[in-house]
């Protein structure tokens, strides 16, 4: 893909509200189960201070194979940290990471108008309450539920299967009024280690749906599980595979570490500059 120098790249850093999400440096969940502000507040500020556009929160661990908590568990660890941050540190540009229509309203009725980050790939109810409240929406490829997904075969063509996937959901925010919503295909989601390389390589070609494209590989285990590491070891990985997925046109880099995602954004504007200049 031709490198686009000027073009606008947001960082959307992750914090879990959660006890299991995958990566324990993410979490600010105290052991009474609810957001622990010396955890929080910091995680907050030094991401901010590193250059984060967007804070994801999740406080439902989406990660697959994880065990869902119940919309009432996911408010109450939720709302607390949202009140918070609403009162310590107002005005942040906030994605929450949620697959229920019911914590999108609550949510709302709280702070106003954030993204919603929805893995599900979105339920009709979600789609009319998004189109409802004018929210921008991240839809994610992905087959079932995080516990228990239907993955594609490696003799399935993923990035044909992640096309269509996109092509009905372009109809579907049309019909219910999304203007702003962004394509995620969904790395990690009900994909073998080989397809997601693959998407991975071929991600340029979701551009032809006019949508920003967000790349979630922060950490994840197509990066470490080949290698016989953990996701604390990746780090180096991640972000080679941010600047692949930076000259494949993503736009949104959703990561756990702010810092090294920006200058791995700046080194792909220096090969930009290079590329100008010898062209």
């Amino acid at each position: 893909m031709e490198i686009e120098r000027d073009r606008i790249i947001r960082v959307m850093g992750i914090v879990n509200l959660t006890d299991d999400s995958f990566f324990e440096g993410s979490r600010v969940l105290g052991p009474d189960g609810r957001p622990d502000p010396g955890l929080l507040l910091p995680r907050i500020d030094s991401m901010m201070s590193e250059g984060a556009d967007i804070l994801d929160l999740g406080a439902c661990s989406t990660r697959p194979g994880s065990d869902s908590v119940s919309e009432e568990v996911e408010w109450s660890r939720l709302e607390p940290a949202l009140r918070l941050i609403a009162s310590e540190r107002p005005g942040l540009s906030l994605s929450i990471d949620t697959f229920r229509p019911g914590v999108v309203s609550r949510a709302f009725d709280v702070v106003g108008p954030f993204m919603v980050n929805d893995v599900s790939g979105g339920p009709p109810s979600m789609w009319r309450l998004v189109g409802d409240l004018g929210l921008e929406y991240v839809a994610m490829h992905t087959r079932g539920t995080p516990k228990d997904m239907a993955s594609l075969t490696d003799y399935e063509d993923v990035v044909a299967a992640v096309e269509s996937f996109f092509e009905d959901v372009a109809g579907v925010a049309e019909a219910n009024g999304v203007r702003d919503w962004i394509l995620d295909p969904g790395f990690g989601f009900a994909k073998t280690v080989s397809q997601n390389w693959r998407l991975l390589d071929r991600m340029a070609v979701f551009k032809r749906f006019g949508r920003p494209v967000l790349a979630g590989l922060s950490r994840k285990s197509f990066l470490y599980r080949p290698m016989g590491l953990s996701p604390a070891d990746v780090l180096p990985a991640t972000c080679a595979a941010n600047l692949v997925a930076l000259r494949n046109g993503a736009d949104v880099l959703r990561v756990h570490d702010v810092a090294a995602a920006r200058q791995t954004i700046e080194v792909y504007k220096s090969l930009s500059i290079w590329t100008e200049e010898i062209s």
